[in-house]
């Protein structure tokens, strides 16, 4: 029993020396690259370790690009794993640019991929191209009718300017751009409604795709609707606003006279006080003048009949009843 367990405890050790050492060294790993015609060599895999890189992420990729025909080595995509990229993505991009004769290489494929792009799916929006539809976009063309078009824009990668280049949404803003200017130069909405490819026409040959990550092969206008009469609307509106100002203009001088006819008013009422007063100092200035002696009983009784006879005239020229009784006292 003792010569039995002395026997177990090496082998135990051994076994568990040996499962560390595999569970470091990707042996498995190694055998398929040797397999695959990858020379890559143990030690290589054991620096990969040490610098925190996953064997599989590089050796993978590096197998299938072998396989695939394309001169890459362990070291430019251990340098691209390590930079932040996807060493796989680039591998796929690379293998599907070669298919399709598109000219690439890895220091580009591995530049597009670390600048954020999806670099598999530019190569395949390359040989597949891709359609994107604007929303709809209302313009008013000369006529002052408003028009409303849709239009479907067929681009492609262009591999060359994906780093830096713009993306869709600068190429929905530019055809939008174009489309609005084009049904805005536009005398007549009839004309867009009739010939709705002048547009296309156009806009592309404005050359929007400068500057952009596409190319764009073609605008199509998938459809174009008539608005609203945004001239007759803006005439009303006008109308309106002009009537708001005539009708503020009109009670502003009312208001201004109205404040003129209480002025006067007042003026007046001032004016008849001012008689009513001379009026009340006539009797006493007439008792005055008896008392002086410079006014005779009869001068007095001349003065009433005459004020007596000026009341008659204007009560017939009023055309009013004349008392008689006041006419005979009189």
């Amino acid at each position: 029993m003792y010569d039995l367990f002395i026997f177990l405890v090496p082998l135990a050790i051994i076994i568990v020396v040996i499962s560390i050492i595999l569970s470091f060294i990707p042996l498995r790993l190694w055998i398929a690259a040797m397999a695959s015609g990858v020379r890559i060599g143990i030690v290589t895999l054991i620096g990969m370790r040490l610098r925190r890189v996953v064997p599989a992420r590089v050796v993978e990729p590096l197998i299938k690009a072998t396989k695939a025909g394309l001169d890459l080595n362990v070291n430019k995509l251990e340098g691209h794993y390590l930079a932040g990229g996807n060493v796989d993505r680039v591998v796929n991009a690379l293998v599907a640019a070669q298919r399709a004769n598109i000219e690439l290489s890895f220091e580009r494929a591995a530049a597009i991929d670390l600048a954020g792009r999806n670099v598999l799916q530019a190569v395949q929006m390359s040989v597949n191209p891709k359609v994107i539809e604007t929303p709809e976009v209302a313009a008013v063309a000369i006529d002052g009718i408003e028009v409303k078009a849709r239009a479907r824009v067929t681009v492609r990668a262009n591999i060359e300017r994906l780093v830096g280049g713009a993306g869709e949404e600068t190429i929905i803003a530019r055809v939008g751009e174009g489309i609005v200017t084009t049904i805005g130069s536009a005398k007549s909405h009839k004309e867009v409604l009739e010939n709705p490819d002048n547009i296309s026409r156009t806009v592309l040959s404005k050359g929007l795709d400068a500057g952009t990550a596409f190319e764009i092969l073609s605008i199509d206008i998938a459809d174009v609707d008539v608005g609203k009469n945004i001239g007759a609307q803006l005439q009303t509106d006008q109308a309106e606003a002009d009537k708001r100002i005539a009708q503020a203009k009109a009670e502003e001088r009312r208001a201004m006279a109205v404040a003129r006819e209480q002025e006067m008013r007042a003026a007046v009422q001032e004016m008849r006080a001012k008689v009513v007063e001379a009026e009340a100092e006539v009797p006493k200035a007439l008792a005055q003048a008896l008392r002086e002696g410079k006014l005779g009983v009869m001068d007095y009784y001349n003065m009433k009949n005459i004020i007596a006879d000026t009341q008659m005239r204007d009560a017939i020229s009023r055309g009013e009843k004349i008392d008689k009784s006041e006419n005979e006292g009189s």
